[in-house]
């Protein structure tokens, strides 16, 4: 008789609850299963692969030790939370990830009880937890609080404040640093070359076998002696650790991927800790797959990929990204101009300013993650006599709004924001959705606000922001893949202020601002079959608008409808205070404003967003027909 073949231990895994009947060398034997299971999914839906894995054991064993949902388990940015949501009964929905109608590539609080705080930005958790725990104290929901947060997001002020904060209250909470030397980019600053010392400095490296040698007897408590001796090895090496200093105690480092050490360094601290706790864990991001291990970024984001090979399958383009003409033309100015510096926080392969600092390494500036101090820092550079680039995602940019008020535009300075990412995104969803950077700096006095209707627009946008040396600047453009138009041998500074009209028509003018022209226009073409081809014009300009052309417009049509990849409180909203300042209104103008809807749009195709959002090409051309009052074919047909 043969033996059956026995059942993945993942099979019979549903709930995290499961976890707790098995043995810990099934625990190890399950997070293997968890990997491959990550990889499969990621190779079908694209994602972000790297991060997932290198938390592989760590996801099994702080589900095995901790009793989640009751305790919150909270994961900083959430892009390393695809095995934790295989744990947590979505694995049949695992294949579903990022797409629409799908799982959301984050935690998310709808989603599921085992998320209990949404995220995608970093640097959050410590502060979340805090008030998981504040809040458990006071009578509100039990259970521990657990943050999960990288080294790379310890760059963020917000980490220290949480920090400095727990510290004082000691509250019962737990952080886990993971500690993999790779944030999106190799983190930067000083707080990675502290934590390399950490571990790399000749008296650790003692300390980590003698820990490892104490922690084998564990889950009993460390004897006083092993303790005694750990604290002296940490004194002989730094004195008291940084974390300790702000209040927290201190355990590791750690080797994560190490599951017999998770295990019992987490029922240790779990049964044990009084106070705020943090245990240090090493991992290594992209751990257990090769494709993975050996890129740049650690297989930090990718697209759908064949599994074999990790060859990712993207779809050929004609036209180059809107990244890498920015940087390109960015590079061709700063070949003219030594002043020229760009400046991005932890991003600069997903700005294009990896190509930037290749060629100009002394002039490019990563400050890691830390948009408040990237903002400033462009604001120094600005008055010390330079003209810096900041080059930020537009929901990323949010982070350091108040730095953009008070630190550049009170004192006017010519810091250049360059908006990656400005509109819907596609797979990431709505927390990094470009959505409100044009109502956010089209009301500061003096900013001049751009985007780009195409990418050739885009080049003469960066040279027109280079040629504003007396206020701030912003240009927008959106991800992916240009529309292919002929591109300028070198790009010219537009006329402040100035749009232009793209095609003549008559009865309906579209006032467009960004990358929706393209759109409009297919519209238009439609129209055009009825005999209503509307006169187009691009904006170019939110700030300063182009008074001129926005009154021709009004005057030498019956309506006008502005069109933008903005929220409302934008560029439609500048536009309708002109009219109304000038009395147009009162004349009979027929106004309408498509932005996006109030309301935020989960993950999709950046197609499927925006028809959501009701701005694609039929759906202006639905908007034309409305204002005029007519019918469409199809509902008289009906």
């Amino acid at each position: 008789m043969t033996d059956r073949p026995q059942t993945p231990i993942l099979d019979r895994v549903h709930l995290p609850s499961d976890l707790k009947a098995l043995s810990d060398r099934e625990l190890a034997e399950l997070a293997d299963e968890l990997r491959a299971e990550t990889i499969s999914a990621v190779s079908v839906t694209g994602g972000h692969l790297g991060a997932g894995l290198g938390v592989v054991e760590l996801t099994v064993a702080l589900h095995a030790v901790f009793d989640t949902p009751r305790d919150k388990l909270i994961w900083d940015v959430g892009h390393q939370c695809y095995p934790h949501k295989i744990l947590t009964g979505r694995r049949d929905r695992i294949r579903t990830l990022r797409q629409s109608g799908g799982l959301s590539g984050f935690t998310k609080r709808s989603e599921s009880p085992y998320d209990p705080f949404g995220a995608a930005h970093s640097s959050t958790s410590i502060s979340a937890a805090l008030g998981f725990a504040a809040a458990r104290d006071l009578g509100g929901d039990p259970g521990d609080a657990i943050a999960v947060i990288g080294d790379g997001s310890m760059s963020a002020g917000m980490a220290y404040e949480a920090m400095n904060n727990a510290g004082h209250l000691k509250k019962r909470l737990f952080v886990i640093l993971n500690d993999n030397e790779m944030s999106i980019a190799p983190p930067v600053g000083a707080m990675s070359a502290y934590l390399t010392r950490l571990y790399t400095e000749g008296p650790f490296q003692d300390l980590k076998a003698a820990a490892k040698g104490a922690v084998s007897l564990l889950p009993p408590p460390f004897q006083q002696g092993a303790r005694r001796a750990k604290e002296m090895l940490k004194g002989m090496a730094l004195g008291n650790t940084l974390f300790e200093e702000l209040g927290f105690s201190y355990v590791g480092p750690i080797d994560g991927h190490d599951m017999d050490m998770l295990l019992s360094v987490l029922r240790t601290v779990k049964a044990r800790a009084t106070g705020p706790m943090l245990i240090h864990v090493l991992t290594k991001k992209g751990k257990g797959y090769a494709p993975a291990e050996r890129a740049a970024d650690k297989g930090h984001a990718t697209a759908k990929f064949d599994v074999l090979t990790g060859v990712q399958k993207k779809a050929p383009s004609n036209a180059p990204s809107y990244t890498k003409v920015f940087a390109e033309s960015l590079i061709a100015e700063a070949t003219r101009d030594d002043k020229i510096v760009a400046i991005t926080a932890a991003m600069p392969d997903g700005t294009g300013l990896n190509l930037f600092a290749e060629r100009f390494p002394r002039r490019t500036f990563d400050v890691g993650i830390a948009e408040q101090h990237a903002v400033t820092f462009s604001a120094g550079l600005a008055a010390g006599g330079m003209k810096p680039f900041c080059a930020l995602y537009s929901t990323f940019l949010q982070r350091g709004y108040d730095q953009v008020v008070h630190d550049v535009a009170i004192q006017r300075l010519p810091v250049r924001f360059a908006i990656d990412r400005a509109g819907l995104v596609g797979a990431d969803g709505a927390t990094h959705a470009g959505s409100f950077d044009v109502a956010f700096l089209s009301n500061l006095p003096d900013f001049v606000v751009m985007a780009a209707a195409d990418e050739a627009e885009l080049v003469h946008m960066v040279a027109t922001a280079v040629a504003i040396d007396d206020r701030p600047s912003a240009f927008r453009f959106p991800r992916g893949d240009g529309t292919g138009v002929e591109m300028p041998e070198r790009g010219q500074p537009l006329e402040i202020g100035r749009g232009r009209v793209v095609a003549e028509g008559g009865r309906v003018a579209i006032l467009s601002f960004g990358a929706r022209l393209t759109e409009v226009l297919k519209a238009r073409e439609s129209l055009a079959a009825r005999g209503l081809a509307p006169t187009v014009a691009d904006a170019r300009f939110a700030k300063p608008l182009d008074r001129d052309l926005i009154l021709r417009l009004a005057r030498e049509h019956e309506a006008l409808i502005t069109v933008e990849e903005g929220a409302i409180g934008g560029f439609g909203s500048q536009v309708a205070q002109v009219l109304a300042d000038e009395g147009v209104f009162d004349r009979g103008l027929k106004f309408r404003s498509m932005v996006l809807p109030d309301t935020f749009i989960d993950q999709a195709s950046p197609e499927d967003m925006y028809r959501v959002a009701g701005m694609n090409a039929p759906e202006i051309e639905a908007k034309v027909l409305d204002v005029l009052g007519i019918a469409r074919l199809t509902e008289r047909r009906a």
